[in-house]
């Protein structure tokens, strides 16, 4: 696999390459700021982007606007966020349109969990670290669906966004896989969610309907 590794503090970027090197991918870039992402980018299109939200020349949410930028001009291109912060203002959108994932740093605590993610997202699927989901959860508790859920489905919902498939939610929870089933089935019931039959396209429309009503803030 061909990365983009876009992280301003230098060690850490050299830490990250290192490990995708050691793993056997091919680092084609190692960038420090924003502009120099998109014209990594250009350049050489990569099979992924791994990205750090703040980052230079503003360091405010660069890295998320140069993302964003670059999808839209390679449709597709996946995109890890690395963040110490949870923000969601630019960055919900891509969340919810696939191929993308978004880990906090100080929370990636094994190199296979990361590993995983790194190929679940170049593959087109998603990597959502729990607190973001908690972050996209706890605000809409308030409203009248999501309070119709009960805790379990509350929980299984949450390990949906993250990513996990059924069997996987199954074995974390001790639960049968069809018991899993039949929750998710009356989360997407209550929450008006048609069912699409695949475990990506699940997870984009728990994260698309999650997300309505906090695209304006920052959680």
């Amino acid at each position: 696999m061909r990365v983009i590794v876009a992280e301003d503090s230098v060690l850490f970027r050299e830490g990250l390459t290192r490990l995708l090197v050691e793993a056997g991918h091919e680092v084609i870039a190692e960038v420090g700021d924003s502009d120099a992402l998109v014209s990594a980018a250009r350049a050489d299109p990569p099979d992924l982007c791994i990205v750090d939200i703040r980052m230079p020349p503003l360091n405010r949410s660069d890295g998320a606007g140069a993302a964003r930028l670059l999808r839209s001009e390679q449709p597709g291109l996946p995109i890890l966020f690395l963040s110490q912060h949870i923000e969601l203002r630019h960055s919900l959108g891509l969340i919810s349109s696939g191929a993308c994932g978004y880990l906090l740093k100080d929370r990636v605590l094994g190199v296979g969990d990361f590993l995983d993610a790194v190929q679940r997202v170049a593959q087109g699927g998603s990597a959502v670290d729990p607190e973001v989901v908690a972050a996209l959860v706890s605000p809409r508790l308030r409203d009248h669906a999501l309070r119709a859920l009960s805790p379990r489905e509350i929980e299984v919902l949450e390990m949906a966004a993250e990513g996990h498939s059924n069997g996987a939610i199954a074995e974390r929870l001790r639960l049968s896989e069809r018991t899993v089933e039949t929750h998710m089935r009356s989360v997407f019931s209550k929450l008006g969610i048609a069912e699409t039959g695949t475990t990506h396209r699940r997870v984009l429309a728990v994260l698309a309907y999650l997300s309505q009503g906090s695209t304006n803030a920052i959680l």
